[in-house]
């Protein structure tokens, strides 16, 4: 690193990430700020169907005002295991058990500005259930694609998550492997 931090501060504590504003000044005398959003990271799911279709969901996100097409994530709580999370967003988001889980990697969403690690999961052997979606969840809608139409709906720019376009690569990735 070709500089020092000479003041960190969290100036927001809020309840999905944190705001650092660090003061740094580099080894050639120039001083800047960094600001970063720490985030507790996250997990995602691609959730694979016996007939081999992705489970998506159509979920309004608020800072975009629009509903995105999206496979099911959520956030980790304090020291939670992703797994766990990926399991237990799944569940809640779309009513499905998964009898095996298997890790496909993790992203960095935004390293420019944001702490947040995206752990992503290939959850098989689905058992059907019932949702246990929170109030912000409400209006959520479940569906289901194979993965060319899935490919069509990217192509088209009607998936354009980067979660999910994430996701979708580790996945395929995973099964033309297999």
């Amino acid at each position: 690193m070709n500089f020092t931090i000479t003041k960190s501060e969290i100036i927001f504590k809020g309840k999905v990430f944190d705001l650092q504003v660090d003061e740094i000044e580099y080894n050639s005398g120039n001083k800047s700020v960094r600001e970063t959003a720490i985030h507790n990271g996250g997990a995602v799911v691609v959730a694979l169907t016996k007939d081999y279709k992705i489970v998506f969901v159509n979920q309004f996100r608020y800072p975009l005002q629009k509903y995105l097409l999206e496979l099911p994530a959520g956030k980790l709580n304090e020291n939670e295991d992703p797994q766990t999370c990926a399991l237990r967003e799944l569940e809640e988001e779309t009513g499905y058990r998964a009898n095996k889980i298997s890790k496909l990697g993790a992203i960095a969403t935004t390293p420019g500005f944001c702490t947040e690690i995206l752990h992503i999961y290939l959850a098989e052997e689905l058992t059907a259930g019932k949702h246990n979606r929170e109030e912000g969840e409400a209006g959520m809608e479940i569906h289901e694609f194979t993965l060319n139409e899935i490919d069509e709906k990217i192509k088209s720019g009607e998936i354009y998550d980067a979660k999910t376009l994430s996701g979708i690569m580790l996945a395929k990735l995973r099964l033309t492997n297999e």
